[in-house]
C-alpha cells in the first residue's frame, strides 16, 4: 500500500494536490539525498483537504533542482482524499489518528513509515496542516524539551503543547527526533504556503537543533487541557436552523482569545441536555468544569482559551468542536 521512491517522479512538481492521483498510486514516501545525510522528515496531505504543505514543498523542491542542503524524506499522505478535496474518504480512517494502534491497513502503513524512518535516523520531523476557522499560524509539540521548542519557534513564537490525541504523526515521531506539527491557517492562502516553505527551507539549512534552554520571552506556550466534542445525538448548526446547539456564526473569532467565564459559545433550547462533552488529557469527563447552560445559552464556566473553533460542521462532527488551552509556565528544568 505504501509506495517508496528515491527520486521525484516526472511531472510531480507540476501537479496540484487534487491531481496527485495521476502521478502517485497512493500514499508515497520519497527519499531524497542531500549534503547532510540525516534526513528531515516532512509529511503533507495527511488530511486531503489541507494542501498548503504540498504547495510549499513542491515550490521548495522546484527551487532546489540541484543538491539539497540536507536529505529529505517526504511523505505524501491521503492522495485519494486530496482528489476529492476531503479530509478523508467516508470509508477511510483519519490519516492523522492512526499512528498508534492497529486494526486497519492504514495503521500498518503508518507503522511502515515509522520503521523506515527509524532506520534512517531522522534529524527532525515536520507535519504540515491547515485548519478551517480563524487561527494564527502556530506550532504544536508533544514533548517539553528544548530541541522541540527551538524547532517550533523557527516557525512561530506561538506554541501549543498537547498529549491527546495520542495517535498523531508528531507524537509517533517524537520518539525518533524533535517533531512538530505546524498549523498554517486556512487552505488556499499564499501566506500560509510561503510561511511553510520558508520554515522547511530553514530546517533543511540547520546543521543542528540547539539543546540549550529557550528564553521564556521567545515563546508563548499554551497547554491543551481538554478536547471538546459534540455529545452523541446532538444536532448542530450555525445558520439559524432548528437544532439542539446553534453555534455562534462567527465562533472562530474566539480562537486564541482568552475568554472570560460566562462567554457564550452557542444557543440551546429550554430543557436541553448538555450538548458538548469535554475530556482532559487522561480521558476524564471535565465538561462541568468548563461549561454551563444558562438562559438558553452554552457558556464557559471558567476563563479559557479555545483553538480550532469553526462553523464547518463536517469538521466539527468528524473531529471535534475545539480544544481548550491554558498558558503554560515552564519550570527551569523544562526550558
Amino acid at each position: 500500500m505504501l509506495t517508496v521512491l528515491d527520486s521525484i517522479p516526472e511531472g510531480l512538481l507540476n501537479t496540484t494536490a487534487a491531481n496527485l492521483h495521476r502521478v502517485l498510486p497512493g500514499p508515497t514516501l520519497i527519499h531524497l539525498s542531500g549534503r547532510r545525510p540525516e534526513p528531515l522528515f516532512v509529511s503533507v496531505l495527511l488530511h486531503g483537504n489541507e494542501d498548503t504543505g504540498w504547495e510549499a514543498v513542491r515550490a521548495l523542491l522546484a527551487e532546489h533542482a540541484a543538491e539539497l542542503p540536507r536529505a529529505l524524506s517526504l511523505f505524501i499522505g491521503n492522495v485519494a482524499a486530496a482528489r476529492q478535496g476531503l479530509r478523508h474518504l467516508p470509508d477511510q480512517p483519519d490519516y492523522n489518528r492512526i499512528w498508534r494502534g492497529d486494526g486497519t491497513p492504514e495503521h500498518a502503513l503508518m507503522r511502515e513509515v515509522v520503521e523506515q524512518m527509524r532506520g534512517r535516523r531522522p534529524f527532525a520531523s515536520i507535519d504540515i496542516h491547515n485548519n478551517t476557522g480563524l487561527n494564527p499560524h502556530y506550532a504544536c509539540v508533544n514533548e517539553l524539551a528544548p530541541p522541540f521548542f527551538h524547532l517550533a519557534t523557527l516557525f512561530s513564537r506561538t506554541v501549543v503543547y498537547f498529549t491527546r490525541p495520542d495517535t498523531v504523526q508528531s507524537l509517533a515521531f517524537a520518539q525518533l527526533c524533535p517533531a512538530v506539527t505546524v498549523e498554517c491557517g486556512q487552505p488556499g492562502q499564499m501566506r500560509g504556503v510561503e510561511h511553510a516553505r520558508k520554515f522547511v527551507a530553514a530546517a533543511l539549512q540547520l546543521a543542528e537543533i540547539p539543546q540549550h534552554p529557550i528564553a521564556a520571552h521567545d515563546m508563548d506556550l499554551f497547554h491543551t487541557v481538554a478536547t471538546v466534542k459534540i455529545a452523541e445525538g446532538v444536532s448542530i448548526g450555525c445558520e439559524g436552523d432548528v437544532v439542539d446547539l446553534q453555534l455562534l456564526r462567527d465562533i472562530d473569532h474566539l480562537n486564541f482569545h482568552e475568554l472570560v467565564a460566562g462567554t457564550t459559545i452557542g444557543f440551546i433550547g429550554k430543557g436541553a441536555v448538555m450538548p458538548v462533552v469535554a475530556n482532559d488529557e487522561l480521558g476524564r469527563d471535565v465538561t462541568a468544569r468548563y461549561f454551563r447552560m444558562e438562559s438558553e445559552q452554552l457558556r464557559t464556566s471558567v476563563p479559557v482559551m479555545p483553538s480550532m473553533l469553526t462553523c464547518n460542521l463536517d469538521i466539527v462532527r468528524d473531529d471535534c468542536l475545539c480544544y481548550l488551552m491554558e498558558r503554560y509556565a515552564l519550570e527551569p528544568r523544562e526550558q
